[in-house]
């Protein structure tokens, strides 16, 4: 299972720690991928960490603002998010691909596990 957590409600220019954890996986194995569903748009990809951390890939329209990490030890990956828009606002869910790297994680027909989604609003 992975379980999402961190999201709320905040002001514009605001930040948030994202956090997935997992229970019965071994997080260490895998990349593990950010994306985000906004109200009446398709699910989009944020954020990729591969099973080591040493490789990051991140959309255009977050690089500079977010920031994905992972602690193998705490079976925890992360997703830093500063200078919240209001157009960050979507439910974010983590998602496990079965593969230690992030090349194909974006793609729609790539199987993923998917956690259940945490909601981030951004709003003044």
């Amino acid at each position: 299972q992975l379980v999402e957590s961190g999201g709320g409600s905040v002001q514009p220019g605001g930040s948030l720690t994202l956090s997935c954890a997992a229970s019965r996986f071994t997080l260490g194995y895998y990349a593990i991928g950010w994306f985000r569903q906004a109200p009446g748009k398709e699910r989009e990809g944020v954020s990729c960490i591969s099973s080591s951390g040493l490789t990051t890939t991140y959309a255009d329209s977050v690089k500079g603002r977010f920031t994905i990490s992972r602690d193998n030890a705490k079976n925890t990956v992360f997703l830093q998010i500063h200078s919240l828009k209001p157009e960050d606002t979507a439910v974010y869910y983590c998602a496990l691909d079965w593969g230690p790297s992030c090349t194909e994680i974006f793609d729609e027909g790539r199987s993923k596990f998917w956690g259940q989604g945490t909601q981030v609003a951004v709003s003044s």
